[in-house]
């Protein structure tokens, strides 16, 4: 069942294009393919930038991959932290292709 708040189809796009985003499922694609600054707030409200991606030779189990299991949430390799995290894809802000190292 989807959240009232969820916004899918042509609105999720015209969103994202407001925005200046990605859909969620153009980020999720990007994310397989590069590393990821992403800027989002919290639900406590406060602001986070995080290095992500899910690409799986950041993996340290490559076999363990990141499952997408809610329309809303994007789970992430998160570069620092070095393990899975998430956030709500209605909450972000901007994003940024990194340089990998």
């Amino acid at each position: 069942m989807r959240s009232a708040f969820m916004v899918t189809g042509p609105i999720e796009k015209f969103v994202a294009e407001e925005k200046g985003l990605p859909t969620r499922d153009e980020l999720i694609e990007l994310l397989h393919n590069e590393v990821v600054e992403v800027t989002f707030t919290k639900l406590d409200g406060d602001e986070r930038v995080m290095p992500c991606t899910l690409q799986a030779k950041y993996f340290p189990d490559p076999k363990k991959e990141s499952t997408q299991k809610h329309d809303n949430v994007v789970a992430v390799w998160a570069i620092e932290s070095k393990g899975f995290r998430s956030f709500r894809y209605d909450r972000l802000k901007a994003i940024k292709i990194l340089k990998e190292e």
